[in-house]
């Protein structure tokens, strides 16, 4: 395949041994973009969705009302990860997949790599990308001004009790913090015990604002292209990857076809 004349080759989930070939390839690794982030709401309940993710016939009276009551010990550590904003200026409202996918592409005009979606393509990913059912169903979100201009938009699957995974997230500008603000806030409220995704160098700063935030290694980002305007922005860290333009969306990614 890296003897083809493609113009862009990604992934966004390789493993370890995928790497150590990919680099005499000349693939170039995106550091930030192999990282996950985790926000604990509730350390162990997320412990107990952990438990029954991996062996979903464990009986949950064994492990939440253990759950439960160390969460309530824990309360003062483990409080509501966004406090409370003094502004009334920016609000979040939950949006469809139609009102994300018309939305998406202007927020990504900043990118010189981003994707060009056409007649309806977006749409049909984000139908394929809510057949995953691992995490919850697919929920979406926007965040508004005053005057009711969309600042960002994001998605994420979660239901109460286990843990949201986000899909995507994407603002324009200054405006990332509200966005993230917005995406951790609805995955409180829906009663999710945390929430985990894969790290963005453009909202990196305001991740590390939050309490109860930890990182780990996720999967390796890595990108080869033979155009050298391609490369450079690469390099720069000018390229929209991740989410929905990457390999975790898919079912395959998750699900479990066994059961």
């Amino acid at each position: 395949m890296n003897q083809g004349k493609f113009d862009l080759q990604l992934t966004d989930s390789a493993n370890r041994t995928s790497l150590a070939f990919a680099r005499p390839m000349k693939y170039q690794l995106l550091p930030v973009h192999c990282l996950g982030w985790t926000c604990v709401f509730r350390p162990a309940a997320m412990a107990a969705a952990a438990l029954h993710r991996k062996w979903p016939d464990l009986p949950r009276l064994a492990t939440d009302p253990c759950a439960r009551a160390f969460d309530v010990l824990a309360k003062g550590r483990f409080e509501h990860p966004v406090p409370p904003s003094s502004s009334h200026r920016v609000h979040r409202e939950p949006i469809d997949a139609a009102q994300f996918a018309e939305r998406l592409p202007t927020l990504l005009s900043d990118y010189s790599l981003r994707p060009s979606w056409r007649d309806g393509e977006l749409t049909r990913l984000l139908s394929l990308a809510a057949e995953k059912r691992a995490d919850g169903p697919l929920h979406f979100g926007g965040t508004y001004d005053e005057t009711g201009k969309m600042l960002g938009c994001y998605a994420f699957y979660g239901q109460a009790g286990g843990i949201a995974n986000l899909l995507q997230i994407q603002a324009s500008g200054s405006h990332w913090g509200a966005t993230l603000d917005g995406l951790i806030a609805a995955a409180w409220d829906m009663g999710c015990a945390g929430i985990t995704g894969q790290t963005q160098s453009r909202f990196m700063p305001q991740l590390f604002g939050y309490k109860n935030v930890f990182f780990r290694y996720a999967g390796g980002t890595m990108v080869r292209s033979r155009i050298a305007e391609v490369a450079e922005a690469v390099r720069s860290g000018d390229i929209f990857i991740g989410g929905l333009m990457g390999d975790r969306w898919t079912r395959l990614s998750s699900d479990d076809f066994g059961r």
